[in-house]
């Protein structure tokens, strides 16, 4: 089976799986020119956008996700050695290290997240045997909040997962036995933290959750799929508009996390730990999360409001709660039912929400969710980690071409500074990561 067919029978649009054979086809020529051998396997693995659910999977939250029609082109072929080298066809960047428990990772460098999987696999997975020749082509905007750093992740995983038959090994199979452990895992992988038996590590440098991870492995084309975290669990999926369509806009604000963006992503973790800190301390209660915390009554939210006095502490909780108490549910139920106004409220709550109390928002996000709604999409609202990178918003599919040129425009005149970096693509909800060929 050809890469564009797996990817129309498995639910891309047809001008996207086209575009994607390109990139196929760029990453084996890379390959080849790099002297690699006959690839033996090709991936796809999805950017995913954010509908809701801002800094809520860490905590145990809620995520309204979908995976997009955009995404990593990994092609790779076996080493008899634990060496991989893996090569960027698009820019022409090359890195080679060893799969090694003692590997340092180089932060700061798109290396350090191939690098990270290389590392974690060989402490976790000891019996791995074989090395890997990657190539891959992306059409991920980078740094943009559509966890282009996530899918590299996922997809130098699936390749070595596959070329070491690593799902074989009891090892895996005692602690990995769905997509959604596979997702929470590699979320671990990411942050550092342990998943079961598998000992944590050091990660990339950010303390996130499994959110990027669940809506690339795990998400469905055509629908919204509802995620709760900590643990991962599927709440259920809802369709997305047929006559609709999710325009996107970079604002050309890098979302990149490192140095001071890193520091203030990772604050907002902080804080909700010492949210839940100040819940046990005051409680005694040893909830894992504060998820756990909501779903001990329906009086839970009070009682944890009555133990939080500080006020950045109180802002912290205050969003949390909401979005994953309030407007999550609410939100997929007017979707379901066709409610389009209640759902952009919801999305507008939720975007108001993120500039007052979780503070991630920059001048440049904030403008592009009003512009949208004055140009007449249906809902919209920033996502991703913060600090810049993207908005989506629904629109009518016919309206799509003509509404993305004219929101970009009035963008660039509010902002001329970002013009060279801002762009803009449409996309429906698309299908989760698969092995192609």
């Amino acid at each position: 089976m050809t890469a564009t067919s797996a990817l129309l029978s498995a639910g891309m649009s047809l001008d996207a799986a086209r575009a994607k054979a390109e990139l196929f086809a760029r990453a084996r020529g890379a390959l080849g020119r790099a002297g690699g051998g006959a690839h033996a396997l090709a991936v796809f693995v999805p950017g995913r956008v954010e509908i809701l659910g801002k800094h809520t999977d860490y905590a145990g939250g809620r995520s309204l996700l979908a995976a997009i029609e955009r995404g990593i082109c990994l092609v790779a072929a076996p080493r008899p050695d634990l060496m991989m080298r893996i090569i960027d066809a698009r820019s022409g960047e090359e890195a080679g290290f060893a799969i090694d428990p003692a590997l340092e990772p180089v932060m700061g460098q798109w290396a350090n997240y191939p690098m990270t999987v290389a590392r974690r696999l060989a402490r976790n997975f000891p019996e791995l045997s074989r090395g890997a020749d990657v190539a891959f082509a992306s059409d991920l905007p980078l740094a943009a909040g559509m966890s282009s750093s996530s899918a590299l992740i996922v997809a130098v995983f699936l390749a070595l997962a596959e070329l070491n038959a690593l799902d074989q090994l009891p090892s895996y199979q005692a602690a990995i036995h769905t997509r959604e452990d596979l997702a929470a895992y590699l979320g671990c992988v990411e942050n550092g933290e342990s998943f079961g038996p598998l000992a944590g590590d050091r990660g990339v440098g950010t303390f996130g959750g499994s959110e990027d991870h669940v809506a690339i492995l795990c998400s469905e084309p055509g629908v919204l799929c509802q995620y709760a975290f900590c643990p991962v669990s599927f709440e259920r999926s809802i369709p997305f508009p047929a006559s609709h369509a999710l325009v996107i806009v970079t604002s050309g604000v890098v979302a990149e996390k490192t140095g001071a963006m890193r520091e203030a992503y990772n604050r907002s973790a902080r804080n909700a730990h010492a949210v839940l800190d100040a819940w046990r301390a005051a409680t005694g209660d040893d909830a894992s999360s504060l998820g756990r915390v909501l779903a001990r009554g329906p009086d839970a939210a009070e009682r944890l409001r009555a133990v939080v006095t500080d006020p950045v502490l109180r802002a912290r909780l205050e969003v949390f709660v909401e979005e994953t108490a309030s407007i999550i549910p609410l939100a997929g139920e007017a979707l379901a039912r066709g409610e389009l106004d209640t759902f952009g409220a919801l999305a507008a709550r939720s975007q108001e929400n993120a500039e007052r109390l979780l503070g991630n928002q920059v001048p440049e996000t904030a403008h592009l969710a009003r512009s949208a709604r004055k140009l007449g999409a249906d809902a919209a609202s920033a996502f991703g980690a913060g600090f810049g990178g993207s908005v989506w918003a629904m629109v009518r599919a016919v309206d799509a071409e003509r509404f993305a040129h004219r929101w970009l425009e009035e963008y660039v005149a509010a902002f001329p500074r970002h013009a060279a970096r801002a762009g803009t693509f449409s996309t429906r909800p698309g299908p989760a990561a698969l092995r192609v060929e």
